[in-house]
């Protein structure tokens, strides 16, 4: 079915009329626009969640219409809300690509969930997938799941650009950002995770034994725990002193010891507070990092966006209990979302004659059992529709007797 056109499409024509946005302004890219589309209409599935046909009947309505969550008006009403009357480029993509937004809506939404999946990287193919780049979504350097080993950037990561090459964080270099830059010691190196840590107190030249240990350089007589020393040969009277916990604290970006009090500059992530670099709770700022369908997750230097669970309309944290609010069809018991078995409410909820009700995640359906024929008021049983489907019996004609 084709819905009705929104009326700011109306508006299309004479917003061709505006001026063009300054050269200055960086025009976004075919990806930005369709995650943002995508966003909007994931925010209008989270702002519609509650609502009805608004009728006044919702019980008659849902069983004559269907239910409203997965309805055309639903879709409807989403629709007219993603866009601004000004945001022509919106408006634009969401006129081109209109009716496959109504397919996944009414067919495609149960075997795609993920929206942003289906549409813009799978249909429309402007996106990739996080950890792939370029126009065929080739994995990363270093592979999709920790592109650049996870200390560096892939270049054109979750978009159909770029050439995948890593431009590495500060402190690591090489095709893969394995390797440390110099100024830098590698504290921690396997097959899956290479880290390289700020030397500190070091003049340009120094013993092997700096290699994989961080050093501090004294004169004459230097202590470790309150008699070793070591000299290299070949250094003269110099004293090095390996320090056998040479990692800077996570909180430093570069340090002079071994705390968070010890950190000459704050990792991204942390704030100096009080002299020392603490995590920053992302999750406490406002407005909130995550979208309305996703509860945050502060973790040390950074913070993850988990989904809510299907049965909660917004959320505080992972599971039903955790629910803002109940979606349709389900209702807090126990201090959770549970689904509500309407079959077994007080009041019928299937009101045919022998029609049978079953219950089903969030809502119900109506059936008449097998061999009954199914009408406008009730479920009729194979005898009766027989006889109803026969007609009366004549009397022999006269010319028959």
């Amino acid at each position: 079915m084709r819905l009705p056109r929104r009326a700011a499409l109306g508006l299309l024509p004479l917003l061709l009329l505006l001026p063009p946005a300054p050269e200055a302004a960086k025009k976004p890219t075919p990806c930005h626009r369709c995650r943002g589309l995508v966003d909007k209409f994931n925010q209008g599935m989270v702002d519609t969640a509650k609502k009805n046909f608004g009728g006044g009947n919702t019980a008659w309505e849902e069983k004559t219409l269907s239910k409203y969550e997965s309805s055309e008006i639903r879709l409807l009403e989403i629709l007219e809300g993603l866009c601004e009357s000004s945001d022509f480029e919106c408006n634009q993509m969401l006129e081109a690509q209109e009716e496959h937004l109504e397919a996944w809506w009414l067919q495609l939404k149960s075997e795609y969930p993920d929206l942003f999946e289906w549409f813009c990287v799978k249909t429309l193919k402007v996106c990739c997938s996080p950890g792939t780049y370029g126009p065929d979504c080739l994995a990363c350097q270093g592979g999709s799941q920790r592109p650049c080993s996870g200390n560096g950037h892939c270049s054109g990561d979750g978009s159909r650009q770029g050439d995948g090459s890593c431009r590495c964080h500060m402190g690591y270099q090489g095709p893969l950002c394995t390797d440390c830059m110099d100024g830098y010691f590698s504290s921690l190196r396997n097959e899956t995770h290479s880290i390289c840590t700020v030397r500190t107190g070091l003049s340009d030249s120094y013993p092997p034994c700096c290699l994989s240990l961080g050093c501090w350089r004294g004169v004459g007589h230097a202590w470790i725990r309150g008699r070793n020393t070591h000299t290299q040969p070949g250094y003269s009277s110099r004293v090095w002193i390996a320090a056998f916990s040479p990692a800077c604290d996570e909180s430093c970006k570069t340090c002079s010891g071994l705390t968070n009090r010890d950190c000459g500059e704050c990792e991204v992530g942390w704030v100096l507070d009080e002299g020392a670099c603490v995590d920053v709770d992302e999750c406490a700022a406002e407005p909130p990092p995550c979208s309305a369908a996703q509860f945050c997750k502060n973790a040390n230097g950074s913070y993850t966006c988990e989904e809510c669970d299907s049965s909660c309309v917004g959320c505080t944290g992972e599971g039903p209990g955790n629910c803002k609010e109940c979606i349709s069809g389900y209702a807090r018991e126990h201090g959770q979302c549970a689904d509500v078995d309407e079959c077994s409410l007080a009041e019928k909820t299937c009101v045919r004659k022998n029609e049978n009700c079953y219950n089903t995640p969030g809502s119900y359906v109506c059936v008449c059992p097998d061999g009954f024929e199914e009408t406008e008021d009730a479920c009729v049983p194979p005898a009766e529709a027989a006889t109803e489907g026969e007609s009366p019996t004549q009397l022999p004609s006269r010319e028959d007797l």
